[in-house]
Order: C-alpha cells, then sequence, then structure tokens
C-alpha cells in the first residue's frame, strides 16, 4: 500500500502545487538589486544540480501534487543542455513556464513551443535602453525589448517583472502602463525587496499605495478597472478601458500575499527554500546523492514553512533589516 500523500501541505493549510526551480545561479546580466556589484562566488559545477537531477526531483514533485513548474535562475537559458531539459519537462503533466531576461529567447522560440510554454515573464526595469544597460550593467537593453516583441508575435502570453525603485525608474510606471495600450501584455511592479549584497534600504522604496497614486494622478479613477485576483495570485491587477493588456502590483514587503503562498522553491544547487526571505534550507541533492528517499524532506520542509515572510514582522527595525540582508543574493535563489 502506498502511503504517500497526493500533495503537500504545510502547517497552515496551504497545499503547495507550483514549484519553481533554479537552473542556474548565473547569470549574462549583473543587475544591481539582484547581483552584488563584485558578483557571486563562481562554484564547482559538482555542487550543483545535474540536467538529470533536475528532472528526477521535478517528476518526485508532481507525484505529490505539483500541477506547475517555472524555471527560474540566474538566467534559465545559459544552463548547459538548457533545450533538451526544457523538453523533457514540458512531458510532465504540469503547467511549464519559465522567468528570462530575454536576451536569448530568439534561439528558444521552436523549443519553447515544443515543451508546450505558453506563458513566459521577462525581466525588464524600463524601457528605454540606456537605462536598462545602467541597471544590468551590461548592453543588451536593445535585443531585450526586440525579443519581447518577438515572443509576442509568436503567441506567447508576455509577463513583464520591473523593479520599482525611487530614483532608478519610478517615473516611467506611466510609461509601462502606456506600453499596454497596444500590446496584449501585462506589467507588473514589484517592490524593491531586501536581499544580500543589493543595498537595500527603506528610502529605495515605492510601496503599493505610493504607485497607485501615481497611477490615479495620471488616469482618471473610473477607467482604472481592478480585475479579480485568482487564487494564489501574487499581484494585485488592473487594466485601463480600452487598453489591450493590462498591470498589476506585486507588494511583498507593504501588502503581502503568504496567505495564500503554494510555491515551492528549488535553488540551483539543490536546496528547498520555502520562502524569499527564508533562512534556512533543506539540502535534498545531498540526500538524493546518498541514495535516500528525497520525499520524507520534500514534505517536512514545507510543513514547517513559517506563516508569514519567514516569521518575520516587520522591516522597520535594524534587527529584522540584518536578517533579511544576510540572506542569499536573489540571482542565487531563483525568485
Amino acid at each position: 500500500m502506498n502511503n504517500t500523500p497526493k500533495y503537500i501541505v504545510d502547517g497552515f493549510g496551504r497545499v503547495h502545487d507550483y514549484l519553481r526551480i533554479s537552473l542556474t545561479e548565473r547569470c549574462n546580466l549583473r543587475c544591481f538589486y539582484c547581483m552584488p556589484e563584485e558578483g557571486i562566488e563562481l562554484r564547482d559545477k559538482s555542487e550543483f544540480m545535474t540536467s538529470e537531477e533536475v528532472l528526477f526531483i521535478a517528476k518526485k514533485y508532481v507525484e505529490l501534487g505539483v500541477k506547475k513548474i517555472r524555471l527560474t535562475g540566474g538566467e534559465p537559458l545559459i544552463k548547459k543542455n538548457a533545450e533538451e531539459l526544457i523538453r523533457e519537462l514540458g512531458k510532465l503533466p504540469v503547467e511549464l513556464s519559465i522567468t528570462t531576461n530575454a536576451i536569448l529567447v530568439n534561439q528558444f522560440i521552436d523549443v519553447f513551443k515544443e515543451a508546450g510554454i505558453k506563458a513566459i515573464n521577462v525581466s525588464l526595469d524600463s524601457l528605454k535602453t540606456d537605462k536598462i544597460d545602467d541597471i544590468s550593467r551590461r548592453n543588451y537593453g536593445d535585443r531585450i525589448l526586440s525579443n519581447i516583441n518577438l515572443l509576442i508575435d509568436n503567441g506567447f502570453k508576455v509577463k513583464v517583472n520591473a523593479v520599482v525603485m525611487k530614483g532608478v525608474n519610478d517615473n516611467e510606471i506611466i510609461d509601462f502602463i502606456e506600453w499596454t495600450k497596444d500590446k496584449a501584455i501585462t506589467v507588473r511592479f514589484i517592490e524593491f525587496m531586501p536581499f544580500g549584497g543589493n543595498k537595500w534600504s527603506w528610502d529605495k522604496k515605492i510601496t503599493q499605495q505610493q504607485m497607485l497614486d501615481k497611477v490615479y494622478n495620471f488616469y482618471p479613477k473610473a477607467n482604472v478597472v481592478d480585475i479579480e485576483s485568482k487564487p494564489n495570485d501574487t499581484a494585485v491587477n488592473f487594466h485601463i478601458k480600452g487598453y489591450k493588456g493590462s498591470f498589476g502590483i506585486i507588494s511583498t514587503l507593504t501588502n503581502p500575499f503568504c496567505k495564500t503562498c503554494n510555491r515551492i522553491r528549488l535553488t540551483a544547487d539543490g536546496k528547498i527554500k520555502n520562502c524569499l526571505f527564508s533562512n534556512d534550507e533543506t539540502n535534498l541533492l545531498s540526500s538524493l546523492r546518498k541514495g535516500d528517499d528525497i520525499v520524507p524532506l520534500m514534505i517536512s520542509s514545507i510543513q514547517n514553512k513559517k506563516k508569514e515572510r519567514a516569521g518575520i514582522t516587520s522591516f522597520n527595525d535594524v534587527e529584522s533589516e540584518g536578517i533579511f540582508l544576510k540572506n542569499r543574493s536573489m540571482t542565487t535563489i531563483g525568485g
């Protein structure tokens, strides 16, 4: 008799059926809010999951009820043999999606289609190529914008994720929304979050309410239409009357959405990190390579999950900020 549960539930009754897999810590950009200026320590490839190990662990999660898998990084498309791994994951009975910086997507269009990927998230923090290059410390702005249009032209559902930072790109919120007038895309504005090496501070933040104030100062309030949230949504969503696309706000700090969290995060080095802000991790890869049954670890990791933001209730004091800033850099977590 098989006593393995059909799904993973945490201590607060939240069913976890969405797995985010980081394929690599490496990236071909150096965005300052994601990666420390000095970069990250390059570790031996033996410390990271092979494609075969990624596929094995993913299959175990599907057996435990996972219905959606998102591939992240670093930049997932620079992983060696990414094409074949994406094709193999596409054979699983899940909704497969990917988050990318779009630099290489022109080389993967056919692979995405073969794997059944329909939704692609692109990280983009400005519509101005010079500012894209400044934020990313690289010179791919033109290519990124061109490849976003390529994805749209090929029928993919595109979401653009923009981290909003005071004095950097907060003056482009309306420009992004105007971009949705003639393009069927979703732009999501993300509050700047604290991670190791990204020099986060409260005075660099733009809150959800501040973003909405900018929206309502530009558009008549009657033209800003609420979109009903779906179960487990991380964003509050809107569209402007008559526009093809939509926009949303992800407010992890000022308006957390933890109560409906269904996410499991698997880092590129094979560890379960059950909250973006948690310093606690469960090492699946080590147990897998020892030949142990990893299913009990997969289940217990989520059962020990805190109710909200890794158990930290406030960002307003130095002690809490210190805890968050000791966290991994975003590029080593996978988002």
